[in-house]
Protein backbone atom coordinates (compact mmCIF):
# COMPACT_ATOMS: atom_id res chain seq x y z
CA UNK A 1 0.00 0.00 0.00
CA UNK A 2 1.12 3.82 -1.13
CA UNK A 3 2.12 5.29 2.20
CA UNK A 4 -0.11 8.50 3.21
CA UNK A 5 -0.68 10.63 6.12
CA UNK A 6 -2.08 13.37 7.78
CA UNK A 7 -0.85 16.90 7.90
CA UNK A 8 0.13 18.35 11.78
CA UNK A 9 0.19 21.93 11.22
CA UNK A 10 1.09 22.75 14.32
CA UNK A 11 4.85 20.97 13.51
CA UNK A 12 5.36 23.71 10.35
CA UNK A 13 8.01 26.17 11.69
CA UNK A 14 8.63 27.77 8.64
CA UNK A 15 6.43 28.26 5.33
CA UNK A 16 7.99 29.47 1.66
CA UNK A 17 6.28 30.70 -1.36
CA UNK A 18 8.47 29.66 -4.34
CA UNK A 19 7.18 31.61 -7.47
CA UNK A 20 8.09 31.99 -10.91
CA UNK A 21 8.95 28.12 -10.72
CA UNK A 22 7.87 27.54 -14.55
CA UNK A 23 10.30 24.94 -16.69
CA UNK A 24 8.39 26.50 -19.63
CA UNK A 25 9.56 30.27 -20.95
CA UNK A 26 6.54 30.43 -23.09
CA UNK A 27 4.12 29.16 -20.19
CA UNK A 28 5.89 31.02 -17.21
CA UNK A 29 5.77 34.47 -19.37
CA UNK A 30 2.20 34.01 -19.72
CA UNK A 31 1.58 33.86 -16.36
CA UNK A 32 3.77 36.60 -15.97
CA UNK A 33 1.78 38.89 -18.88
CA UNK A 34 -1.82 37.49 -16.75
CA UNK A 35 -0.52 39.57 -13.35
CA UNK A 36 0.72 42.56 -15.77
CA UNK A 37 -2.49 42.79 -16.95
CA UNK A 38 -3.84 43.67 -13.84
CA UNK A 39 -1.06 45.79 -12.46
CA UNK A 40 1.63 43.43 -11.58
CA UNK A 41 5.32 44.17 -11.31
CA UNK A 42 7.54 41.71 -13.06
CA UNK A 43 9.60 39.75 -10.69
CA UNK A 44 13.15 40.73 -10.10
CA UNK A 45 14.05 36.89 -10.19
CA UNK A 46 12.87 33.55 -11.38
CA UNK A 47 12.51 32.07 -9.57
CA UNK A 48 11.98 33.50 -6.11
CA UNK A 49 11.34 32.50 -2.55
CA UNK A 50 9.28 34.25 -0.43
CA UNK A 51 9.28 33.43 3.25
CA UNK A 52 5.84 34.02 5.16
CA UNK A 53 4.50 33.38 8.58
CA UNK A 54 3.56 29.62 9.35
CA UNK A 55 0.60 30.55 10.90
CA UNK A 56 -0.96 31.25 7.47
CA UNK A 57 -0.72 27.52 6.84
CA UNK A 58 -4.44 26.57 7.24
CA UNK A 59 -6.45 23.09 6.67
CA UNK A 60 -10.06 24.95 6.84
CA UNK A 61 -12.42 24.87 4.84
CA UNK A 62 -12.98 28.78 5.11
CA UNK A 63 -11.05 31.55 4.65
CA UNK A 64 -11.20 35.11 5.35
CA UNK A 65 -10.13 37.88 3.11
CA UNK A 66 -9.95 41.55 2.72
CA UNK A 67 -12.80 42.72 -0.07
CA UNK A 68 -13.02 40.66 -3.04
CA UNK A 69 -9.74 40.85 -4.76
CA UNK A 70 -8.33 37.49 -3.76
CA UNK A 71 -7.98 34.17 -5.48
CA UNK A 72 -6.61 30.92 -5.43
CA UNK A 73 -3.55 28.80 -6.93
CA UNK A 74 -3.15 25.37 -7.14
CA UNK A 75 0.31 23.71 -6.68
CA UNK A 76 1.82 20.71 -5.26
CA UNK A 77 3.23 21.39 -1.81
CA UNK A 78 6.61 19.89 -0.21
CA UNK A 79 6.25 19.24 3.40
CA UNK A 80 9.83 18.53 5.23
CA UNK A 81 9.43 16.01 8.34
CA UNK A 82 11.13 14.47 10.76
CA UNK A 83 10.26 11.00 8.98
CA UNK A 84 11.54 12.37 5.52
CA UNK A 85 9.96 14.71 2.52
CA UNK A 86 6.03 14.23 1.48
CA UNK A 87 4.12 16.41 -0.61
CA UNK A 88 0.40 17.68 -0.99
CA UNK A 89 -1.94 19.75 -2.83
CA UNK A 90 -2.69 23.85 -2.12
CA UNK A 91 -3.45 26.73 -2.81
CA UNK A 92 -1.39 29.91 -2.86
CA UNK A 93 -4.50 32.40 -2.45
CA UNK A 94 -3.30 35.89 -3.05
CA UNK A 95 -4.47 39.35 -2.29
CA UNK A 96 -4.00 40.68 -6.27
CA UNK A 97 -5.16 44.41 -5.22
CA UNK A 98 -2.07 44.10 -2.62
CA UNK A 99 -0.06 42.48 -5.25
CA UNK A 100 0.24 45.53 -7.80
CA UNK A 101 1.61 47.16 -4.80
CA UNK A 102 4.44 44.53 -3.71
CA UNK A 103 4.11 40.94 -4.15
CA UNK A 104 5.52 40.19 -1.00
CA UNK A 105 3.31 41.88 1.38
CA UNK A 106 0.16 39.80 -1.28
CA UNK A 107 1.83 36.63 0.23
CA UNK A 108 1.59 37.78 4.01
CA UNK A 109 -2.06 38.91 3.54
CA UNK A 110 -3.83 35.62 2.85
CA UNK A 111 -4.27 32.07 4.33
CA UNK A 112 -2.75 29.19 2.44
CA UNK A 113 -5.08 26.33 2.11
CA UNK A 114 -3.96 23.40 1.91
CA UNK A 115 -5.27 19.39 1.98
CA UNK A 116 -4.54 17.14 5.12
CA UNK A 117 -3.65 14.27 3.45
CA UNK A 118 0.15 13.76 2.50
CA UNK A 119 1.73 11.04 0.19
CA UNK A 120 5.68 10.27 0.45
CA UNK A 121 7.59 11.47 -2.08
CA UNK A 122 9.48 9.17 -2.38
CA UNK A 123 7.05 7.06 -3.93
CA UNK A 124 5.72 9.33 -6.44
CA UNK A 125 9.44 10.38 -7.71
CA UNK A 126 9.76 7.41 -10.29
CA UNK A 127 6.82 8.92 -12.02
CA UNK A 128 6.36 12.24 -10.97
CA UNK A 129 6.27 13.43 -14.45
CA UNK A 130 2.75 11.58 -14.49
CA UNK A 131 1.29 13.53 -12.01
CA UNK A 132 -1.02 15.92 -12.91
CA UNK A 133 -2.56 19.61 -11.34
CA UNK A 134 -6.27 21.03 -11.41
CA UNK A 135 -8.66 23.70 -9.91
CA UNK A 136 -11.85 24.60 -10.23
CA UNK A 137 -14.07 27.59 -9.66
CA UNK A 138 -17.66 28.07 -9.67
CA UNK A 139 -19.62 29.06 -12.84
CA UNK A 140 -23.21 29.94 -13.53
CA UNK A 141 -24.03 26.99 -10.95
CA UNK A 142 -21.54 25.01 -12.39
CA UNK A 143 -17.61 23.86 -11.76
CA UNK A 144 -15.62 25.03 -14.44
CA UNK A 145 -12.26 23.54 -15.06
CA UNK A 146 -10.06 26.69 -14.25
CA UNK A 147 -6.23 25.36 -14.16
CA UNK A 148 -4.97 22.01 -15.23
CA UNK A 149 -1.29 21.09 -16.44
CA UNK A 150 1.40 18.45 -15.18
CA UNK A 151 3.51 19.06 -12.33
CA UNK A 152 6.47 19.57 -15.13
CA UNK A 153 5.10 22.48 -16.08
CA UNK A 154 7.28 23.80 -12.75
CA UNK A 155 10.76 22.80 -11.65
CA UNK A 156 11.15 19.46 -10.30
CA UNK A 157 11.54 19.06 -6.00
CA UNK A 158 15.00 18.40 -5.78
CA UNK A 159 16.02 21.73 -8.16
CA UNK A 160 13.88 23.74 -6.00
CA UNK A 161 14.91 22.41 -2.86
CA UNK A 162 18.83 23.14 -3.84
CA UNK A 163 17.97 26.51 -5.60
CA UNK A 164 16.41 27.58 -1.79
CA UNK A 165 18.71 25.93 0.44
CA UNK A 166 21.99 25.17 -1.53
CA UNK A 167 21.83 21.62 -0.30
CA UNK A 168 19.58 18.48 -0.93
CA UNK A 169 16.70 18.76 1.16
CA UNK A 170 14.69 20.98 3.03
CA UNK A 171 15.20 21.71 7.15
CA UNK A 172 12.51 19.37 8.65
CA UNK A 173 9.47 21.74 9.71
CA UNK A 174 9.71 23.52 6.37
CA UNK A 175 6.52 23.70 3.59
CA UNK A 176 7.06 24.48 0.63
CA UNK A 177 4.44 26.06 -2.14
CA UNK A 178 6.22 25.21 -5.37
CA UNK A 179 4.18 27.19 -8.00
CA UNK A 180 1.32 27.29 -10.69
CA UNK A 181 0.55 27.91 -14.07
CA UNK A 182 -1.96 30.02 -16.24
CA UNK A 183 -5.40 29.75 -15.78
CA UNK A 184 -8.07 29.03 -18.30
CA UNK A 185 -9.98 32.75 -19.26
CA UNK A 186 -9.42 35.56 -16.62
CA UNK A 187 -8.74 35.56 -13.55
CA UNK A 188 -11.76 34.23 -11.30
CA UNK A 189 -12.40 36.33 -7.90
CA UNK A 190 -14.95 33.41 -6.90
CA UNK A 191 -16.68 32.15 -3.92
CA UNK A 192 -15.08 28.78 -3.60
CA UNK A 193 -11.66 27.20 -4.61
CA UNK A 194 -11.99 23.52 -5.40
CA UNK A 195 -8.12 21.70 -6.33
CA UNK A 196 -6.66 18.06 -6.91
CA UNK A 197 -3.42 16.61 -7.44
CA UNK A 198 -3.65 12.84 -9.25
CA UNK A 199 -1.56 10.38 -9.47
CA UNK A 200 -3.12 8.06 -12.42
CA UNK A 201 -0.12 5.29 -11.54
CA UNK A 202 -1.06 4.68 -7.95
CA UNK A 203 -4.81 5.55 -8.62
CA UNK A 204 -5.28 7.97 -6.22
CA UNK A 205 -6.55 11.89 -5.43
CA UNK A 206 -5.09 14.37 -3.09
CA UNK A 207 -7.98 16.79 -2.94
CA UNK A 208 -9.01 20.39 -1.33
CA UNK A 209 -11.98 23.08 -1.36
CA UNK A 210 -12.40 25.86 0.65
CA UNK A 211 -14.77 28.83 0.41
CA UNK A 212 -13.66 32.46 0.47
CA UNK A 213 -15.59 34.62 2.74
CA UNK A 214 -15.11 38.72 1.98
CA UNK A 215 -14.74 41.23 4.74
CA UNK A 216 -15.77 44.46 4.09
CA UNK A 217 -12.92 46.90 3.02
CA UNK A 218 -14.06 50.10 5.26
CA UNK A 219 -11.05 51.86 3.83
Amino acid sequence: MPSERKLNVAAIKSLVIAGWTGRNVAALEAHIKELEAIGVKRPKTVPIFYRVSCSLLSIQSSIEVMADKSSGEVEFVLFAMDDGLWVGVGSDHTDRKAETIGVTLSKQLCAKPVGTTLWRYDEVKPHWDKLTLRSYVPDGGKRRLYQEGPVTNMRSPGELIRLYTGGDRLAPGTAMFCGTFAVHGDISYSGTFDMELEDPVLGRKLTHGYSIVSLPDEG
